[in-house]
């Protein structure tokens, strides 16, 4: 009997050989499984969140901003509201956006904390808060220093000689071609000063004086040649025209038909316009504008927030828009419509017709201004005004005086202080600050008033009542006039004033004494020369 060799499989034969041992499979092998301990374990770890926070729902925050930023873009794309004024008010309330934001969030929060289920905020949008920030620190600081670096390197317009080039002088032979009654006059002048007036003959005549910075004569000339003006007569079109030249500029003196209606382009310079019969149109981008006795209207377009505007004796209406430093205006006979920021102050009197300026911070309507109006960063006075005064503003001390109709003043985080001249309405509402009003002696109104967190003064005999929050109300004498107050964070003050003063001159005319009244506070505003932009502008 043969043996058998033990582990021998039945039925005989060789067992299969013992596979090599193979380190990569074994590897791969050892890798799946931790994969897929590793996804088992996220799949644990993401059911017992889900069970404890909820599932996820997204805020209300993101979709609101998105809203808001194409309202915006629609309203300024429409023309409905200036880019300028969008941004530099951007510019100074973009930390609201957050505090908006972090309100909504957290109001969320809270409501979120009163569910059965939790649940989980998106926050998606947090990217888009840090990018409207990034852009409202951007326009913040453009808003202080654009100014600056428009009028950088503009010293006596002097730009473009950063480098200290000598400086050529050269007075063009004078030109002048007559020209049809009634002319349009355009004049086109990207770099230098312009002055226009006005004769009562039918010449135009151009003076020019060209600047060149050159290192030679040589290069001078050239400058001259490239930059000089032209004119053009085409019928009743003439235009007086500088190419310009970046090395250089040109200061043109035009005498002008009386009857011609003038159009002014410049770029950089100062313009000046005297004795015009038919108005004048002006665009200006940097450089002051300063206009006097012209008749017709008058149409100013402004760019830099750094120059002054003047106007005196203007028999028509004047409109303006854009930015500017020192506003100031007398003898205006027709209405008044300023749209733009003003950086410096703002200085009107004697004027006949309407007053409507409008800036991000300040709405003023006057229907009359026999007196003087100053608008300045801190403080909005009006003495002596015929007709309803209207005024919506923040941040400032609003001190009406004299008013000779109705007033309705709407202020926060400043004082109101409103004397009419006679038996007018007056509506003074203030978020925070006091309200006063100072009342003829022998004036018929009748008087609604509250405060909240205020007290409430009178030297009338009316019924004040409240602890914390505070009312006023009764009659003086025949209760005519409506005399309306309020102020959320602040005092009542009813005055007892002078008598009735006498009724306001025409702007033009002789004045008459102004009635006796309270002295002005030391150190008050009042009408006086432009002064020198302050070194942080400060939107009106």
């Amino acid at each position: 009997m043969s043996s058998i060799p033990p582990n021998m499989p039945p039925g005989g034969g060789v067992p299969p050989p013992i596979p090599p041992y193979d380190s990569k499979a074994q590897w791969r092998a050892y890798r799946e499984q931790q994969k897929a301990a590793w996804h088992a374990q996220r799949a644990a770890m993401k059911a017992r969140y889900a069970g404890a926070c909820g599932p996820r729902v997204p805020s209300v925050v993101g979709p609101v901003i998105l809203i808001g930023i194409g309202v915006m873009a629609l309203l300024v794309i429409t023309g409905h509201i200036g880019a300028d004024s969008f941004w530099a008010w951007y510019g100074r309330w973009w930390p609201l956006l957050l505090i908006g934001a972090g309100l909504a969030m957290l109001g969320e929060w809270s409501l979120d904390m009163r569910r059965e289920t939790p649940v989980r905020r998106g926050g998606s949008f947090i990217g888009v808060l840090i990018l409207l920030a990034i852009v409202g620190l951007g326009a913040a600081g453009w808003n202080h220093m654009g100014p600056w670096f428009a009028d950088w390197g503009d010293h006596d317009n002097d730009f473009f000689n950063a480098f200290g080039l000598p400086e050529h002088d050269n007075e063009q032979q004078l030109m002048n071609a007559q020209v049809a009654a009634n002319s349009s006059i355009e004049i086109e002048n990207p770099r230098g000063d312009i002055s226009v007036t006005a004769s009562d003959g039918s010449t135009i005549e151009v003076q020019a004086h060209e600047v060149a910075y050159a290192g030679s004569d040589a290069e001078a000339k050239k400058i001259f040649d490239a930059e000089a003006p032209h004119l053009t007569v085409s019928g009743s079109a003439v235009l007086v025209k500088s190419d310009g030249n970046n090395s250089g500029r040109v200061n043109l003196t035009i005498t002008v038909p009386k009857s011609a209606r003038v159009t002014v382009n410049n770029g950089r310079g100062d313009v000046t316009a005297a004795e015009l019969g038919a108005g004048i149109n002006i665009g200006a981008a940097h450089g002051d504008v300063h206009l006097s006795s012209i008749a017709g209207p008058v149409e100013v377009h402004l760019s830099n927030g750094k120059h002054d505007f003047s106007a005196h004796q203007i028999q028509g209406d004047l409109t303006a828009d854009g930015n500017c430093n020192d506003l100031t205006f007398s003898e205006i006979k027709g209405r008044i419509t300023m749209n733009g920021e003003i950086f410096g102050e703002v200085h009107m009197e004697s004027s006949s017709g309407p007053i409507k300026l409008h800036t991000s911070v300040t709405d003023l309507q006057v229907t009359e201004l026999p007196g003087d109006l100053t608008l300045n960063s801190d403080d909005l006075r009006v003495t002596e005004a015929k007709g309803p005064v209207h005024v919506v503003t923040h941040s400032k001390d609003v001190d009406l005086s004299q008013i000779y109709g109705d007033s309705y003043v709407e202020d926060r985080d400043g004082r109101i202080s409103v004397e009419p001249a006679g038996g007018y309405g007056v509506e003074a509402k203030n978020g925070k600050g006091d309200v006063e009003v100072t009342l003829p002696l022998h004036v018929s109104a009748t008087v609604d008033g509250r405060t909240h967190n205020g007290d409430i003064v009178s030297d009338f005999g009316l019924t004040i009542s409240g602890n914390e929050s505070k009312t006023v109300n009764g009659q003086i004498g025949a209760g005519g006039s409506r005399i309306d107050l309020s102020a959320e964070n602040g005092d009542l003050r009813i005055k007892k004033g002078a008598d009735f003063p006498a009724a306001p001159p025409a702007p033009g005319t002789q004045a008459t004494p102004k009635a006796s009244k309270t002295p002005a506070a030391p150190n008050a505003p009042h009408l006086k020369a432009s002064k020198k932009l302050p070194s942080q502008p400060v939107t009106q």
